[in-house]
């Protein structure tokens, strides 16, 4: 009998794995060295709910406020009664909220750096940011970034109170 030359299959399908496992890798190293999903994702949800508030805020006729503080943000809202500031907590979406591990907030109120910390044992709440009744917001500059990694989503608002949030590698939308 002749022998035939060529390949077993066997040996065609581990060829076959070892090509896509190597095409998976070089993927997924490449997608993830421009890119964090976790940081796009609480930009685009800090920006839906900065829109969100402003809108609240004028069909309520109340002032609203953001407060920010290292790796959490909260809205505030004012109580004219009393004049004090408390967390909004009439709607669900308004809670408090923590960044995901590694995430940090820096803030700039008018061009200059605030300082974030929690307030001290029975200090008022004050919102850094103010959102108010009449869609007006403070001119901001609100950065989200990864400790460690020079990406960074900037949500900025200018004088005439128009939002917009910058993407690392994408250009600024809205």
């Amino acid at each position: 009998m002749k022998h035939a030359r060529g390949f077993t299959l066997v040996e065609i399908l581990v060829v076959v794995v070892i090509i896509g496992l190597l095409a998976v890798g070089a993927v997924l190293a490449i997608g993830t060295s421009k890119r964090d999903d976790a940081l796009e994702t609480e930009a685009q949800r800090l920006e839906a709910l900065i829109d969100y508030v402003r809108e609240h805020a004028e069909l309520t006729t109340r002032e609203f406020g953001l407060r920010c503080e290292g790796d959490r943000y909260a809205f505030l809202a004012f109580d004219p009664r009393r004049g004090l500031w408390h967390e909004a907590e009439e709607d669900d979406a308004l809670r408090p909220r923590t960044l995901p591990p590694g995430l940090r907030i820096r803030l700039r109120i008018e061009g200059r750096e605030v300082l974030l910390r929690p307030p001290k044992d029975k200090e008022p709440l004050q919102p850094q940011l103010m959102l108010f009744s009449n869609g007006d917001v403070t001119p901001f500059e609100l950065t989200l970034g990864r400790e460690g990694s020079p990406l960074q989503a900037v949500l900025a608002s200018d004088e005439a109170g128009t939002v917009t949030l910058s993407l690392p590698g994408a250009e600024a939308k809205r």
